[in-house]
């Protein structure tokens, strides 16, 4: 099981288009600590948009 201390948590990333659309993925929290943001594809509304880290 993954601890809270995780060094590689697994994270949310959110469409900030609103469609609810979310991709899973793991980050180093060492290296960013701070919430990431990407811009990747959302198929529902089929355009690329930032993806907030939600928790």
């Amino acid at each position: 099981m993954a601890s809270k201390t995780d060094l590689r948590p697994v994270i949310k990333l959110r469409s900030t288009a609103g469609t609810g659309f979310t991709y899973v993925t793991r980050k180093n929290r060492r290296n960013s600590p701070d919430r990431v943001v990407l811009r990747k594809y959302d198929p529902v509304v089929r355009r690329h948009v930032e993806f907030k880290e939600t928790r």
